[in-house]
């Protein structure tokens, strides 16, 4: 557990250090994000505000990653790999948000549905690696025990659960500090479950990618300098995903990223109410924006879905250790 912290601290190190000079190339190369008018109108302002922060978090955890973790440990291959693929797909998504571009809406039907397809065919491939390959034949169930599964329940578990917790992390990404936040706690918290099931590796790796997160929210803090954008939420989102299969214990997933959960849920909600009936549940989706329309200031979102998320993630390690 020491080693793992050290080496989650150094990558906080690393990532606070590099990322003004980061900050600074996205901003000389023009990348300032559009602002969408049909998001909250306190956000017109954060319009030109540098997108592709996530860049860093994925050089980081991947150069931490090759030179601390892999030796002995090739698994670990696979939460880096299913994250690069998201990656590519989030780099060009994050192109058509630069400000003088046509914009595509991530959070509308054909966006949410995109996002859905990548994260399925993501858990396509993790489903087949984690069974065939890493052997991983059982799912652990909180108060129980271990359970023997087959091999197609297994892919089609992961492709349901890498799909929604990829759309689900991406669709939070929406206000300063919040995703990187509830971030933090969520691999923070699998850090651990990966020490509890005597996976090393995969606890070093989820410190490393905390470690580069709050590297991260060092300039995406209120007000941000940087926003994460796509090329970081759908490799995050995905590698979460990828880690909790590979412990065993997705099952307490929604548990630990229950913010993530009610945000995907109210998009979900919000747009199957309009389609069907015409009215909408919320005064805006994801739920982050309801909350700000009904009269909390953006800082009182963040700080409020944060403590949530700590909350969640207490209760769903707790559930593993009484597994």
């Amino acid at each position: 557990m020491v080693r793992a912290l050290v080496i989650g601290s150094a990558a906080m190190v690393v990532a606070t250090v590099a990322g003004g000079p980061l900050v600074a190339q996205l901003r000389a190369r023009g990348m300032g994000k559009a602002i969408s008018a049909e998001g909250p109108e306190s956000h017109l302002s954060k319009a030109g505000t540098p997108t592709m922060g996530g860049l860093l978090i994925l050089g980081v955890a991947l150069v931490f990653t090759l030179t601390t973790n892999l030796r002995g440990h090739p698994s670990v291959l696979l939460p880096l790999l299913v994250m690069g693929a998201a990656a590519a797909a989030g780099f060009a998504d994050d192109l058509l948000t630069i400000q003088g571009r046509e914009r595509i809406g991530g959070h509308e039907r054909g966006g949410l549905i995109a996002k859905v397809l990548l994260g399925g065919g993501l858990g396509l491939i993790v489903g087949i690696v984690v069974y065939y390959s890493l052997d991983m034949k059982y799912a652990a169930v909180p108060h129980y025990d271990t359970y023997r599964w087959s091999g197609a329940l297994i892919v089609l578990v992961s492709i349901v659960v890498v799909a929604f917790t990829t759309s689900s992390v991406a669709i939070t990404d929406g206000l300063d500090g919040l995703l990187g936040g509830l971030l933090i706690i969520a691999y923070g918290a699998y850090g651990f479950i990966s020490l509890v099931v005597g996976e090393s590796h995969l606890a070093v790796f989820c410190f490393t990618v905390a470690g580069a997160l709050a590297g991260f929210l060092w300039y995406n803090a209120y007000p941000a300098r940087v926003i994460m954008g796509e090329v970081g939420a759908l490799p995050l989102g995905a590698g979460l995903a990828t880690v909790a299969l590979m412990t065993g214990w997705w099952l307490v997933l929604p548990v630990i990223g229950v913010v993530f959960v009610a945000e995907g849920l109210s998009d979900v909600i919000q747009i199957g109410s309009f389609q069907l009936t015409g009215r909408r549940v919320f005064k805006m989706a994801p739920l982050h924006h309801h909350f700000e329309l009904i009269g909390w200031e953006e800082t009182q979102v963040v700080a409020r879905f944060v403590l949530v998320g700590l909350a969640g993630a207490l209760i769903g390690v707790a559930l593993v250790l009484t597994g």
